[in-house]
């Protein structure tokens, strides 16, 4: 009899372990679904960050912070707060543009560095 307890009970326990997990992997799969440009993302490293785009074909983002373009796999994700407002949104995507489109160079300028 005290075997068919401790069986039982092994069962309910292992039954409720599992459920616990599957609840927190829905929420950490809803949480990833719920990013778009703008939200702000907290990384497992530790870095804070702007999200600037998903890549859903790769399973990446890349993070603005602070005008710095950075490339993660979305599992990197440890935090998602809700999307910015639309202002700031606008400031992320024009310095990501800005960051990514090459300036023109003008070659008649002497460099400053002696180097060069």
């Amino acid at each position: 009899m005290n075997f068919i307890i401790l069986i039982v009970l092994f069962g309910a326990m292992m039954w409720f372990m599992q459920r616990n997990q599957k609840k927190a992997a829905n929420k950490r799969q809803e949480q990833l679904n719920s990013m778009q440009p703008g939200s702000e993302i907290v990384t497992i490293g530790g870095l804070h960050g702007i999200l600037s785009s998903i890549d859903t074909d790769k399973g990446t983002i890349e993070l603005d912070a602070e005008g710095v373009i950075l490339t993660f796999d979305r599992s990197a994700v440890k935090t998602v707060k809700p999307a910015a407002t639309s202002d700031a949104l606008d400031d992320v995507i024009s310095d990501a543009k800005a960051v990514t489109t090459p300036e023109s160079t003008d070659d008649s300028k002497t460099p400053d560095s002696p180097f060069e």
